[in-house]
């Protein structure tokens, strides 16, 4: 009875709670700002795989899905909100594999950006999308509870934000700690929820903690699985049959010298 009245001081008026709305806008932004910086820069183009594609409209379809969403919840109707929910629970299923499919072909190909180590890159990429999978159906699970529900989704976006931080961030600048830098600055949402919490209501919110223990395990997990006999067997799995397969997966590769990205050897 104390957690229940504990966790009611959190409960707004859906409609007059304009936060969650707010944050899922800046985070959308960071989002495109990454990729389009990326874009401009000529680190990227159209001229790319069918499963990059994929995986751009999937995600991005996402991004989109998370702002609307957030912003019914608050204007209304909430009758349409319920039935995007429903689409965006169905939508995670488009996303998995998208992001799957690129990440592995990144790995297979050699061309896994120079600021990580592709051993880790394949660990950490599988468990921000499992982080964000798991905290995401949480929130769907809870979303009769509302302050539970608005929470686990900014928890659950913070999980899939490295990527659009990557962009952003001087990634090169910050090897061998690019990954954590990514990671860490992404908790600057879940920071921003924690003050506002103190603020308005005196204590954090427990989702907040699920949020930052999710991050913690997602920064952690790949330094130290990523080094060990079991990553090198996931590795050599992934790998096997392609050019990742000469390339060691515990080495950083050199910046490319005219900004392409190329399949690289061991001993390059």
């Amino acid at each position: 009875m104390a957690t229940l009245a504990a966790d009611a001081t959190f409960e707004e008026p859906a409609r007059e709670e304009r936060f969650f709305g707010t944050l899922a806008i800046f985070m959308a932004l960071v989002i495109v700002a990454g990729f389009l910086t990326n874009f401009l820069a000529g680190r990227s183009t159209f001229a790319s795989p069918m499963r990059v594609h994929l995986h751009a409209v999937a995600f991005m379809g996402w991004v989109t899905l998370f702002v609307a969403q957030s912003w019914l919840a608050t204007r209304g109707p909430m009758a349409l909100h319920r039935k995007l929910g429903w689409l965006a629970a169905a939508w995670m299923a488009l996303m998995v594999p998208a992001g799957l499919a690129v990440m592995l072909g990144v790995v297979r190909d050699g061309t896994a950006p120079f600021f990580f180590r592709p051993q880790e890159f394949l660990i950490a990429n599988p468990l921000s999308m499992l982080a964000f999978v798991a905290l995401t159906v949480a929130a769907i699970a809870m979303r009769k509870r509302t302050d539970w529900h608005a929470r686990l989704h900014i928890c659950g976006m913070t999980m899939i934000m490295g990527p659009g931080f990557g962009r952003l961030l001087p990634m090169p600048l910050l090897t061998p700690y690019a990954f954590e830098a990514a990671g860490l600055a992404a908790i600057v949402f879940l920071i921003v929820g924690i003050v506002r919490d103190v603020r308005k209501f005196g204590q954090v919110h427990p989702a907040w903690w699920i949020g930052l223990a999710a991050m913690a395990v997602l920064i952690v997990v790949p330094k130290v699985l990523a080094p060990t006999a079991l990553g090198d067997r996931l590795y050599a799995a992934a790998v096997a049959g392609s050019p990742g397969a000469s390339i060691d997966g515990m080495a950083f590769a050199p910046p490319p010298v005219d900004g392409a990205r190329r399949p690289r050897h061991a001993g390059d």
